[in-house]
């Protein structure tokens, strides 16, 4: 790994004041992260949220039910595929001019998209041309949450004090809970519908919305300035990927396996159990819907925590315990879905998703920017965050589906989460820890 990329933070806060970054400057920056990034996360998450409830009738209607719901999930995996090719794009331009265009850009990009996918007429109406324009539109989300979800953590640690980058950064990754709280929302209101109202229009609703959240996401984002350690870089990288890929690999690849085994959790606990708890268990739609609402309201109290606890005990050891409890739970997870106990099903997606994950979920946002420079901390991260979310929450409800397909066993899929936490208990031996270090200008 990369060496020399740290120093003693305390005079973190006179470089602030030296940039001219007020208290309040540094609290518009973390709120209009937040607003902007819970949008993003909303319109990201409503499809992975409703899609499984009817896209399989509405765009997939020649398929059997299986088949349908693997046409779904590998549509609802192509929004991860584009993330790589959109954190490379925007993480070039946010390492050459800047963190704040980024973060408009990704806005309207995602807005534009969502809103279109509810506009879209379905395979009834337009046949195959239908089911490619939801592709297309899938593709172009990713590609906007690819410069996001870096973007929007990284003005947040750039402008926070040292001693407080674990908790600013968390208040930014739980803008994803809040973003899936509001999408949840949206899907258990449209799942109480009468069926045919459902079909008709009510799974349209919740993309509409998205002009008015991402209208007030703009409007924030436009006041803020430009974070306070990007200001103060001395130079930048000609060709950040380049210059990330000789000099940075180590952590690149440390990022990319934790990314991969963090974002499979949840997709395996969250996306992937809405459908398949309703469609092979049995479970009743609103019992999973509320689960899953209840377990991310618990994670975004719960990230803050974390975060805040990462800068006194450390990163590496929360993502660590986070990784191991993981797994650990995930030989029983199931099990207890298939009870079909309401209260069985709930806390077991809670304990997953709203209290494990966030031991993750709430420490990668300063930890890994903390393992780069600044000249290539955009593209760095982005290149391992965004490969290891395709290859982990990306593609974990396609192969867990495939998986329970060719066995008829959840033990299989088991096995498959275990192996991406190993890999990643091993990539992190090689990280060292950041939280009582100072960011490089």
């Amino acid at each position: 790994m990369t060496t020399g990329a740290f120093e003693d933070y305390d005079d973190d806060r006179a470089a602030a004041l030296r940039a001219g970054q007020t208290a309040g400057s540094r609290r518009r920056i973390l709120i209009a992260g937040t607003i902007g990034t819970a949008i993003e996360w909303y319109d990201f998450f409503i499809y992975g949220l409703i899609a499984p409830l009817v896209f399989d009738q509405l765009f997939f209607p020649k398929f059997d039910q299986l088949t349908a719901s693997i046409a779904v999930f590998a549509t609802f995996a192509v929004g991860f595929l584009a993330r790589p090719l959109g954190g490379l794009v925007f993480g070039h331009f946010g390492d050459r001019l800047g963190r704040k265009s980024v973060l408009l850009c990704t806005l309207l990009l995602m807005g534009i998209a969502t809103m279109s996918i509810g506009l879209l007429p379905t395979y009834a109406v337009a046949g195959v041309a239908a089911t490619i324009a939801l592709v297309l539109l899938r593709f172009l989300q990713g590609f906007a949450l690819g410069g996001e979800s870096t973007a929007a953590i990284l003005m947040a640690i750039e402008t926070a004090p040292g001693h407080r980058r674990g908790l600013s950064a968390a208040v930014i990754q739980a803008a994803g809970p809040v973003g899936v709280v509001l999408a949840s929302f949206a899907a258990l209101a449209i799942s109480r519908l009468p069926q045919a109202d459902l079909l008709s229009w009510g799974w349209r609703v919740p993309f509409l919305i998205s002009a008015v959240l991402v209208a007030l996401g703009v409007y924030m984002r436009w006041r803020i300035e430009e974070s306070t350690t990007f200001r103060e870089a001395e130079e930048t990288a000609s060709v950040p990927a380049v210059e990330a890929l000789r000099g940075h690999w180590r952590p690149i690849l440390i990022v990319f396996f934790a990314e991969m085994a963090q974002t499979s959790y949840f997709y395996l606990t969250a996306i992937f159990t809405i459908s398949f708890a309703t469609r092979q268990l049995g479970v009743q739609k609103d019992v999973i819907t509320q689960a899953v609402l209840l377990a991310n309201l618990v994670g975004l109290v719960a990230m803050p925590l974390i975060g805040a606890w990462s800068d006194r005990i450390g990163r590496k050891r929360l993502f660590l315990a986070g990784l191991v409890l993981a797994a650990a739970s995930m030989f029983a997870f199931y099990g207890v879905v298939a009870s079909r106990e309401t209260l069985l099903v709930t806390s077991a997606v809670i304990l997953a998703a709203g209290i494990i994950h966030p031991l993750m979920f709430g420490t990668e946002g300063s930890y890994f920017p903390e393992l780069f420079p600044t000249r290539i901390r955009f593209t760095g991260v982005s290149i391992g965050k965004q490969l290891g979310t395709v290859l982990g929450g990306g593609i974990a409800p396609l192969v867990a589906t495939s998986l329970f397909a060719q066995t008829g066993s959840t033990y299989a899929i088991t096995g498959y989460y275990v192996a991406l936490a190993f890999a990643a208990v091993i990539a992190l031996g090689f990280a060292q820890e950041t939280s009582k270090s100072r960011l490089l200008g």
